[in-house]
């Protein structure tokens, strides 16, 4: 069985990432690895800390001679903001530096400041800020690189772009062609696929800066080559898209999921919603005249391309702070300000890539099984030899 675990706290040393349960003999990259944190940092409206972390892996397990070796995958991320925070957040209470203390006594309307120090019985919410931060994401798409590598043994890849942006939104819906060509760029702005809708996406991140606010938005994660087969209709826990949905809603600010297109489809007719079936003699194989299904029907893949879109609040750190209260005084008080993205839609689809990643691997060896790539391919390639029989 497949997962994984991260630990780590936004301001601590470094984050950590274990991985159990891929197959020996997957070759990994650190450069593509380190490309994909690299990824996570970019999009216009981030904040201070990019220009702090240049993230990258420094894998300690599991992985030697560029292959995986069939035991747990053990990764380290440093945090190089941390020696600015070893006097607040010291292992031992004799490291601790007087006056340091940095505490988050004006919870922030949005996260889980207030919720968590209540539920843990803490008298402030430095440690809840610390573990509920964003940058934990950064170990989810180390591991993701790791699921990603593994599936592209089989002809899978997956991609985000970005599909709105406050009210801003793409209209058409985008080809698999033109996401891969916009992740062929150097430079990320807001990953919209249709340069004029991204700079109005543009002028909207740029009016929530004016106004001391934040914004947030749409991505849409695509895994193309994805065979028929993966997940299950038996229980409400084997269903694929539920799993999909569990993972990218797990992801920091993001409060929905749509699997295809769920909105459009809600509020349609039976008839122009659900996808044709049509059979192609040449490659002895079924296609769906559309895929508004978003790949995926009865909890299982049906070929098509797997299209889960993550909807994202606006970040809950504003630089013009909301009403709050004083945990020691209980008085009015305005919420506390730690330093904060603007925008952060095109990272959180990067985020999204890894959690699709992870759920279709793990889907993949559910099915397919396998101690070792070189099985699992054996095993993979039987089941397409029978599916073409069918």
């Amino acid at each position: 069985m497949l997962r994984f675990e991260t630990a780590g706290e936004s301001h601590g040393e470094c984050l950590v990432a274990t991985l159990t349960g891929l197959p020996a003999g997957i070759p990994i990259s650190v450069e593509y690895l380190n490309r994909q944190l690299w990824r996570r940092q970019q999009g216009y409206g981030r904040g201070g800390r990019m220009k702090i972390e240049t993230d990258t892996v420094h894998i300690v397990a599991g992985v030697r001679h560029s292959e995986t070796i069939g035991s747990p995958i053990a990764i380290l991320i440093a945090n190089k903001d941390w020696e600015n925070w070893t006097g607040t957040l010291p292992v031992e209470a004799k490291d601790a530096v007087p006056g340091q203390g940095k505490d988050v006594a004006r919870p922030r309307p949005g996260h889980a400041d207030l919720a968590g120090a209540m539920k843990y019985g803490f008298t402030e919410s430095r440690y809840i800020l610390e573990r509920a931060s964003a940058r934990e994401t950064a170990a989810r798409v180390a591991v993701g690189g790791f699921c990603k590598s593994f599936l592209q043994q089989f002809g899978i890849e997956i991609l985000s772009h970005v599909v709105g942006v406050g009210p801003v939104r793409l209209s058409e819906a985008a080809k698999w062609d033109q996401v891969t060509a916009l992740h062929g760029r150097e430079q990320v702005l807001l990953g919209c696929v249709d340069e004029n809708v991204e700079r109005e996406m543009k002028e909207a991140v740029d009016h929530a800066y004016r106004t001391g606010d934040t914004i947030g938005g749409v991505f849409e994660v695509i895994a193309h080559g994805v065979p028929p087969g993966l997940g299950s209709h038996i229980a409400w826990d084997s269903r694929l898209d539920g799993k999909l949905a569990g993972a990218v809603v797990s992801i920091q600010a993001v409060k929905g999921v749509e699997i295809g297109r769920a909105d459009e489809g809600s509020r349609a007719y039976g008839s122009g919603v659900q996808d044709t079936i049509h059979y192609d003699r040449d490659s002895s194989s079924f296609r769906r005249g559309s895929n508004r299904a978003g790949g995926l029907e009865g909890g299982i893949t049906n070929g098509e391309d797997v299209v889960v879109r993550g909807l994202l609040k606006p970040i809950s750190t504003l630089r013009r702070p909301l009403e709050s209260v004083d945990l020691t005084s209980r008085e009015p008080a305005l919420a506390a300000y730690e330093r904060s993205d603007v925008a952060v839609v095109p990272a959180a689809g990067v985020v999204g890539e890894a959690m699709v990643a992870i759920v279709l691997a793990q889907a993949f060896l559910e099915k397919f099984g396998g101690d070792s790539l070189r099985e699992t391919r054996r095993n993979y390639d039987s089941y397409l030899a029978q599916i073409k029989e069918f």
